[in-house]
């Protein structure tokens, strides 16, 4: 699982301890969890071994984002925005694409198209806003047949998740706001209680 929009080395040595096995950085200057990559590289290097770590970016160039794979260290890509397959690949290191889910989207073609990601992160369309909405989605838009990891995000938090993985059985889920005291903040019983719920859950 990840935990996602981790803004202090606290907070991701918290997930970590209660057994996340990602984190997530929000390089997205628009996000009210976004870091530097002066903050990102320090989180970075006080991580333990065996953890990986998740760049996130929206619609970002090719520069900068080559800029902040070099100076922070990261493991894989999250496009969040707008990108085309062709820009995703255009990197060294392996990516997932995030698709907003609504009723029309087309998760299959998504799947065609995106053939060289690691995995699709489905998330909630929101209208104006690209992730954080706090909101579910209709986990049932999930098509069956999608041969591709799924990673679960959009409004997950412990009161759900433990249904989300019984319902979807995705690969790993993904949660920001759901484990927060306050936005970019993370509160560590309420990770705990996450973890518990994704573990709890019956596969």
């Amino acid at each position: 699982m990840k935990i996602c929009g981790i803004t202090r080395l606290e907070d991701a040595l918290s997930a970590i301890e209660q057994g996340a096995d990602a984190i997530g950085l929000v390089f997205y200057a628009a996000s009210p969890r976004h870091v530097s990559i002066a903050q990102a590289k320090s989180i970075v290097e006080n991580l333990p071994p065996f953890i990986t770590t998740v760049g996130l970016f929206v619609n970002a160039t090719e520069a900068e984002i080559v800029k902040t794979i070099e100076a922070v260290g990261l493991n894989l890509i999250q496009f969040h925005g707008d990108e085309t397959p062709e820009q995703c690949k255009q990197f060294a290191l392996p990516y997932i694409k995030a698709i907003r889910v609504k009723s029309d989207t087309n998760l299959v073609q998504y799947e065609a198209d995106f053939e060289d990601a690691k995995a699709l992160l489905l998330d909630t369309y929101t209208e104006g806003l690209v992730g954080g909405t706090g909101q579910v989605f209709d986990w049932s838009l999930i098509p069956k047949t999608l041969q591709k990891p799924i990673i679960l995000a959009g409004g997950l938090n412990s009161h759900n998740v433990r249904q989300a993985v019984e319902q979807v059985h995705p690969y790993a889920v993904d949660v920001s706001g759901g484990v927060e005291a306050s936005k970019g903040i993370k509160d560590a019983a309420k990770i705990a209680a996450f973890i518990r719920g994704v573990n709890d859950a019956v596969i």
